[in-house]
């Protein structure tokens, strides 16, 4: 049972003073137990998100259990670019998630996979996944179809020693058409959806490019040195150039799209068992370059 006390002035809402005092929980979940009778306030069940507290009120919750996930094979199309007995690469299409969690059961890359390769790991959230790309950012992904490839692959992200380009619609020109962006990341302290650039962060490291310039954008080409969540979004966020589309880290004014226009390009690493270097280039979606079109003309 958890037992949280309310001090303040005034009033608060019920549902916005567990999601400050529960960093763990979604606004959804939260809304949820409110709905479904979870939660007291002073001992008196309360089934309202926008019921106000008082100074010394009590609000008492147990968070119930979340049944365990485990990914299923399902049929679902996959756009493969190279597979072996030991690795496989796919190019993922904008909107898909890559393993399921608790917003995602199914539906996912992860789940499309299992249904078209054997995959032999013991993970049974992530089986083979040794990174990811967001739900939308589209393009290429390496997996791991055995222990062998995935401590290989793993080893290579961990020593910078592969190649992981992309490109992007961002906002804004630049006066430079080459530049590095050294700033670390962590959990931004208002928002745990969120990605920062915080001093105790971890080190982030993002190669940028300009290919080409359009009146209010810019077509850029980012390297990845290191590989940190959201760190392409919120670097180009940091230095003024947000990612046309982007819901999190961009303005509301943007590009007409589906999320983020963001394209993992470019995947290179060393085959695990043969040591060849691999590498693979994939065009990116459709609107993408309807949209460059568009932005030329």
């Amino acid at each position: 049972m958890i037992n949280l006390i309310f001090e303040g002035e005034g009033k608060v809402r019920l549902d916005k003073f567990i999601d400050e005092q529960m960093s763990e929980l979604s606004r959804s979940q939260i809304s949820k137990f409110i709905k479904d009778s979870e939660i007291t306030v002073n001992n008196q069940v309360i089934t309202k998100t926008g019921y106000k507290l008082v100074n010394g009120d009590e609000v008492s919750f147990t968070i119930p259990a979340e049944k365990p996930i485990e990914a299923i094979p399902q049929d679902i199309p996959l756009d493969i670019v190279y597979e072996d007995d030991d690795v496989l690469v796919v190019n993922k299409p904008q909107g898909m998630v890559v393993h399921p969690a608790a917003g995602h059961r199914d539906g996912t890359l992860v789940n499309a996979i299992l249904y078209h390769s054997k995959i032999n790991d013991d993970d049974l959230i992530r089986p083979g996944i040794v990174h990811r790309i967001d739900k939308d950012t589209s393009g290429l992904l390496m997996v791991a179809k055995n222990n062998l490839a995935k401590q290989s692959l793993m080893n290579q992200l961990k020593e910078k020693s592969n190649l992981r380009e992309y490109v992007a619609i961002v906002h804004g020109n630049f006066k430079e058409r080459k530049g590095i962006i050294n700033a670390p990341l962590g959990r931004a302290k208002n928002n745990r959806k969120k990605q920062a650039i915080v001093d105790d962060g971890r080190k982030a490291v993002t190669h940028f490019e300009v290919i080409e310039q359009f009146e209010g954008y810019s077509l850029v080409k980012l390297k990845l040195e290191t590989g940190r969540t959201h760190q392409i979004r919120v670097h180009m966020q940091y230095i003024g150039h947000p990612v046309a589309g982007d819901p999190l880290y961009g303005p509301k004014h943007t590009l007409p799209g589906n999320g983020q226009f963001l394209h993992a390009e470019t995947l290179g690493f060393e085959h695990p068992r043969t040591h060849e270097w691999l590498e693979f280039s994939v065009d990116s979606p459709k609107i993408f370059q309807e949209t460059v079109k568009k932005l030329r003309g």
